[in-house]
Parts: structure tokens; sequence; C-alpha cells
């Protein structure tokens, strides 16, 4: 069938998420997720939603999801026109890049970051240039200072789960009037500060957000960026003229639920923290180094010990990470941060593996 196939499929190099197992009793530590449930009250306000024998879903959601923007706008304070959703932040970055970053001259991006984004320049035919993480794989500002047709970045980022500090986004903003940057905070929430606070100054800032990791809901599909209105209107002609429908009833009036219960968020947020630190401390005391990490994951390397072979020999123990088969970063673990006992399972495996 492959004759059919377009030009530009023939040439895609698909993006590959984390392994998804259908085997039980597996300790999953590859995808990210958190290891605690969302809120009760989203599960409350889902039921609710159903009302009894579920008629509500024979009727098309709102389509501009208003209840839900207004619930992102209360909470980071903002106003409903600095808010574009999508389902999932990955469906919000593929609009950004046919929206914003579709110019003359090569958007740039970190060399080791999230690897949807050159998938996304193949798709859409967006031109780049890939700007190297310095030695300790932190990103430099001052590499960004150079003609472009935009930037964008995960912070904290993604695997290496290295923060950039709020002021040296601001040096990328200031350096790049003319560029939009599109700062990617999926795990901001582990430990770092939110660019948002730096909307109302900058009109060439787009943050983009997800409720899939501190909010628990990935499976509910939920993102959304916040950003000077004339940004979002670009997102919505876009959005628009793809899928006027994005987000179904159930995952708008949970959505909304996660972000009103911030106590159920900050108790959970910061119980993963804690757990990343405990984790990063055992595994530093058996050899390994460990980047410093602002996210609900750690970047690890042995040594001694190949990271391929660690993570077969931790399969083998049914435990699952992830491993990168590429430049700089081969021999590191991007390991999740799960719960108090998945990170003390893992680190008595690597224990008894580097032994």
């Amino acid at each position: 069938m492959s004759r059919f196939w377009s030009r530009v499929v023939r040439d895609l190099t698909p993006y590959v998420p984390g392994e998804q197992p259908k085997l039980a009793k597996l300790i999953k530590l590859n995808t990210n997720e958190n290891p605690f449930p969302p809120s009760p009250k989203v599960l409350a306000a889902i039921q609710a939603e159903l009302d009894g024998d579920g008629a509500r879903l024979r009727l098309y959601p709102d389509p501009n999801a208003d209840i839900l923007k207004a619930a992102i706008a209360r909470r980071l304070a903002v106003t409903t026109a600095e808010v574009f959703l999508g389902n999932g932040s990955d469906e919000v970055l593929a609009h950004i890049f046919m929206a914003l970053l579709k110019h003359e001259q090569p958007i740039l991006f970190p060399d080791i970051t999230y690897s949807f984004y050159p998938v996304y320049c193949g798709l859409y035919g967006v031109d780049y240039r890939s700007v190297p993480l310095a030695d300790d794989f932190s990103i430099n500002p001052a590499d960004y200072v150079q003609p472009n047709g935009g930037i964008i970045f995960p912070n904290p980022n993604a695997p290496t789960g290295r923060l950039l500090p709020l002021a040296a986004v601001e040096q990328i903003l200031q350096a790049n009037p003319d560029s939009v940057v599109v700062v990617d905070e999926a795990y901001v929430d582990f430990g770092g500060d939110s660019a948002i606070s730096l909307v109302d100054r900058y009109d060439n800032l787009l943050v983009v957000h997800t409720l899939s990791k501190s909010r628990s809901l990935a499976g509910l599909r939920v993102g959304f960026a916040v950003g000077h209105p004339a940004l979002i209107e670009a997102l919505e002609r876009v959005k628009n003229s793809f899928n006027s429908y994005p987000l179904d009833r159930l995952a708008i009036v949970g959505a909304v639920a996660a972000l009103d219960d911030t106590e159920h968020f900050e108790r959970t947020r910061r119980a993963v923290m804690a757990t990343r630190e405990t984790l990063t401390t055992a595994l530093t005391e058996q050899g390994f180094e460990v980047l410093p990490s602002a996210a609900n994951f750690i970047f690890a390397r042995h040594p001694q010990h190949d990271a391929a072979q660690l993570a077969l020999a931790l399969r083998e123990r049914s435990i699952i990470v992830r491993h990168f088969k590429l430049p700089r970063i081969d021999q590191f673990l991007r390991i999740t941060v799960g719960t108090d006992a998945e990170c003390q399972a893992l680190s008595e495996a690597l224990q008894q593996i580097t032994a």
C-alpha cells in the first residue's frame, strides 16, 4: 500500500511513544505518568456529567470549552483570551508548529530535547536548527542569540530534567523580540517557576502546559497554552480548520475539577518531589551520575555499566525504564518517579545488577 503514500508520509520519521506494556505486575517507570490517582473531585465531576444514563454524551461538547478556559484563567491569573486548549499538549504543540513556527528562517531547539519537535518539523515542512546543550546538559541562553524563525524548548528539559531559571528564559525572550518563543512546561510543577508570569510583558511568549503529569490526567488528554491574544487567535484558526471539538465532555469537566482541587495538587506534587530526592540520593550512593532534575523523572548513568544492558536487566526483573539510543545520551536511563515502594524496588534491583 506504500505506493499510495504521499511524499510527506514517505519522508516522515514518526515519534515513538514510551512503551505501554500489557503485562501485569510490572513496575512501570518509563512514561512519566504520575504515581498517584487524580483528585476524587475529578471522578465526581465525570460521574455528574454522565447524569445517570449518560444522555449528554449524545450531544457535542462546547467547542470552546469555556468553563475550562475560565478555570485555567482563574488558576493562573490570566484572561480567557490568553488561553488555548487542545487534546493533550502534543496537539497544542502541533498547532503551534503550523500556526506560529512555519517561517522562512529555521526554528531553534536543543539537540537533546522532546523528540516530537523534529517530527512536527517534518510533518509541516518547518526548517530547524538544533542547538547543542552545554557539556552539563544545560541550555545556554547566549546560544539562542542568532537569526531564527522561532524558538521552542521544554523547561524543565526532556529527557534531561534540567531546569532553566526564569531569568534565563527572559534573556532568550529579550534577545528575540521578533520571534515567537515557546516554553513547553509539561513538568514545571515538579520544581520550576512557570514563565506564565512573563506573558503580560512579552507578546512573543507562548507557554504550553499539560494536565497529564502533575494533575494525573494522562488518560483524559488535556493540554493548553497561555500567551498574548494574538498568538491564541492564530492557534484557534488552525484548530477550527482541523477539529472544532478537541476536548470531550468528560475531559472538560474532569479538568476543571482537577484545576480547582489545589490541595490534592499540592500534596501529590510535593510527594513526587520528595521521592525524587530520595531516589536521586540512593542512586548517587550507588555510583550513578544523576542530573539535577526539576521534573517527575531523573536522568542517570553509571560509569561502569552500559545503559542498554542496565535497562535489559531491569526488564528481566519486571521493571521498565526508558533508554534512548541517541548521540550524547545513549548511556543514560530516564527513570520516572514512581511510588516510594516502586523506587525502592528499582534502587534495590540496580544495587544487585551493578554489584
